[in-house]
């Protein structure tokens, strides 16, 4: 059915699965297109299409393929072919702005092949929004390759399932989340950008016999969030996808602190709402019954994959009198950890914001980028 819309408004988020070529020379053939119409003004989905496509080779979807989208010669074997739906294509996509992650390198070029392949015109764009270069540039690398399997976990948003019609609603829910956190950053910069509070110059040095070894820097000048009393010490409650803890640890929240979170919180739950969730939202500054005046914030430590090695993905510092040292950990351990951020420590914090919508439950989590610990 044709979208009779005039201004063709709508922005076509859209993904292609495809085989994978295994001989130089030998393309790419699509095995699905999946894409959905949405709302430039509310982020919302207004239209979906999506289907399986049909190769004019069967002998192209190979076991790499089907191990990359699980798209079996069996689930095409009656599916149309590209020239088959290369109207409705042509019809969802010509005149619209097209977007999709990675779509300028991979998804654009594979379209336009297709076209070509059945001497047909291909649509165009009249612009396109490649989330894997807007995010890598707006967002930075915080989930590291920022593919969308990653991104999706960092944001708890469950396994990429590399189906054409999931990937592109991912893509949406994936945008969405980078959207808001970074306008909550933008809102509140003194409290949530990626402010140095240690000299740039810092330099460090390798582990030696278990200690973490140290290297001085440029006396401490500003803090975001400074002297936070840890009142509940490192926790392992929970894991990640691949076994290792989720690790975290629950510090008292200045009076400050507090009405800077709840304004943030009450800004984040009203755009969870109008972007449709229904998720219980979880407060971020914790009151508990009986101790309403101590409240409290939950700080999460991220760890970063290095090949078969983990790594912590915060810097964390030991501070004095006189000056700010940078510890350095050779591997993944918890127990000192859980030396440093013992209950009744003080820890100066400088954190981000992660805006979560998972299983029902949604909230604002605190990321730790640097966290320097009060010698005693």
């Amino acid at each position: 059915m044709a979208i009779t819309g005039d201004d063709r408004s709508e922005i076509a988020f859209f993904d292609v699965e495809t085989t994978v070529p295994t001989r130089t020379g030998q393309g790419h053939a699509i095995l699905e297109f999946g894409a959905i119409l949405v709302c430039p003004r509310k982020l919302v989905e207004l239209r979906s299409y999506s289907t399986l496509v049909r190769p004019a080779d069967l002998s192209h979807i190979t076991s790499l393929s089907v191990r990359c989208n699980g798209i079996t010669k069996d689930a095409v074997i009656s599916a149309p072919t590209f020239a088959d739906i290369a109207d409705a294509v042509y019809d969802l996509l010509n005149g619209r702005i097209w977007a999709g992650h990675n779509i300028l390198r991979f998804d654009c070029a594979r379209i336009r092949e297709a076209y070509a392949e059945i001497n047909k015109p291909a649509p165009e764009p009249k612009g396109t929004i490649d989330s894997l270069a807007l995010l890598t540039q707006k967002f930075g690398r915080r989930a590291g390759d920022m593919k969308m399997a990653s991104l999706a976990t960092y944001f708890g948003l469950g396994q990429q399932t590399h189906r054409s019609l999931d990937d592109v609603r991912m893509n949406l829910e994936v945008v969405k989340y980078c959207a808001t956190v970074l306008f909550l950053e933008s809102s509140l910069p003194d409290i949530f950008t990626e402010n140095s509070w240690v000299s740039p110059n810092a330099t460090t040095r390798s582990r030696r016999n278990g200690k973490g070894s140290v290297e001085k820097t440029a006396p401490n000048e500003s803090t975001p969030s400074s002297s936070l009393k840890v009142r509940f010490g490192i926790s392992t409650k929970f894991v990640d996808h691949a076994g290792r803890p989720r690790l975290n640890f629950v510090v008292d929240a200045s009076p400050s602190l507090c009405k800077v979170l709840d304004a943030t919180d009450s800004l984040a739950q009203k755009l969870s709402v109008d972007f449709g969730s229904s998720s219980e939202w979880r407060p971020v500054v914790t009151r508990k019954p009986g101790f309403f005046n101590s409240p409290t914030v939950r700080l999460h430590l991220p760890t970063v994959a290095d090949g078969e090695t983990t790594r912590w993905a915060t810097e964390i510092y030991q501070k004095d009198s006189s000056a700010t040292q940078r510890l350095v950990f050779s591997r993944f351990d918890v127990i000192e950890l859980e030396n440093l951020f013992a209950p009744g420590n003080i820890v100066d914090a400088s954190f981000s914001l992660d805006v979560y919508d998972y299983q029902q439950n949604a909230g604002i989590r605190l990321v730790a980028k640097r966290l320097a610990v009060h010698s005693s």
